[in-house]
């Protein structure tokens, strides 16, 4: 049995080692031996529901150009696996909060709110539902694109006119991530752009908050805590969920969970809700995040000695 170092993609690209899971295969990082620099690698077999990944190259084909959508460099089939070639990213925003002591300020949950929305906007606009949005799924870029949010994993994703078709049915099965799961996912729902926004809510939450209500309930089965997420998720009042944190993140859940199957949503309200919060707390747009501030400590030596001079 050949080993995956030894699997040469397209005759070029040269897995190195594991960096993560996706939906429904295993990410490695690569190089390109042609031109001698860095990607990844999504990789899953070809006996293993096989459409998943063909579907995610063909969402990343209609989504290609776009602000923080990974650039892929190939797709195809090699040695019994359908491989995904695009750009390496760096950290996932789930990576970046561990390394943040699992708590984000206000300020860096704002300014990814920011960005999230608007890629969150494009996938809408090209007619693709995500449908799985979690912090692992949000990626920083590298280099002069460090900055830059990415938004990766379409394995779950959907052509909201496919969606469409089954919007009146009840009892769907779940998908996606419960954590961050939408009411309408909870009650087996078929999903639509409200949906994806109202995970990102949740995400918010997490990051500001360094946890959720629902986080840690214990079951006996997947089922029964998915009983309970939902439970607790319809019974605490939003201002509740939110409390503590500046009044537009109350607004933002209230509003998404409002949003009717066919209802778009009003992406420039969101943005200029959390820009309101921004500028009300008198943050500057200066793209300095926590883990920015934190690396900068770290190569300064943050000590008495050598203060940090942030």
């Amino acid at each position: 049995m050949r080993k995956m170092k030894d699997i040469l993609i397209d005759e070029r690209y040269r897995i190195d080692y594991k960096i993560g899971e996706g939906g429904f295969g295993l990410v490695y990082a690569g190089t390109d031996t042609k031109l001698g620099d860095e990607v990844a690698i999504k990789l899953s077999h070809v006996n293993i529901n096989p459409e998943i990944i063909k579907a995610e190259a063909d969402t990343y084909t209609v989504l290609a150009g776009g602000v923080g959508i990974p650039r892929v460099r190939w797709f195809g089939e090699e040695c019994d696996y359908y491989a995904l070639v695009h750009e390496l990213l760096g950290p996932s925003l789930e990576d970046l909060f561990n390394y943040c002591d699992r708590r984000f300020s206000i300020k860096t949950v704002l300014l990814i709110a920011n960005q999230a929305i608007s890629r969150i906007q494009y996938i809408h606009d090209k007619g693709i539902l995500h449908r799985d949005i979690k912090p692992e799924n949000f990626l920083m870029g590298t280099g002069t694109k460090g900055n830059i949010l990415y938004t990766i994993d379409f394995g779950l994703a959907k052509e909201f006119r496919n969606a469409e078709r089954f919007q009146s049915l009840q009892g769907l099965p779940f998908g996606g991530t419960r954590r961050y799961a939408s009411l309408n996912n909870h009650n087996g729902r078929e999903q639509s752009w409200g949906d994806d926004l109202e995970s990102l809510g949740y995400v918010l939450l997490y990051f500001a908050c360094g946890t959720l209500p629902w986080v840690g309930l214990k079951a006996a089965t997947e089922a029964e805590k998915d009983e309970l997420i939902k439970k607790k998720k319809i019974s605490l009042p939003v201002t509740e969920l939110c409390g503590g944190l500046p009044p537009e993140f109350a607004t933002y859940v209230s509003y998404t969970r409002s949003l009717g199957f066919n209802d778009r949503p009003d992406y420039a309200y969101l943005r200029r809700l959390f820009r309101h919060a921004f500028l009300n707390s008198g943050f500057k747009y200066d793209n300095i995040y926590d883990w920015t501030e934190r690396r900068f400590r770290e190569m300064q030596g943050d000590s008495p000695e050598n203060p940090s001079q942030t």
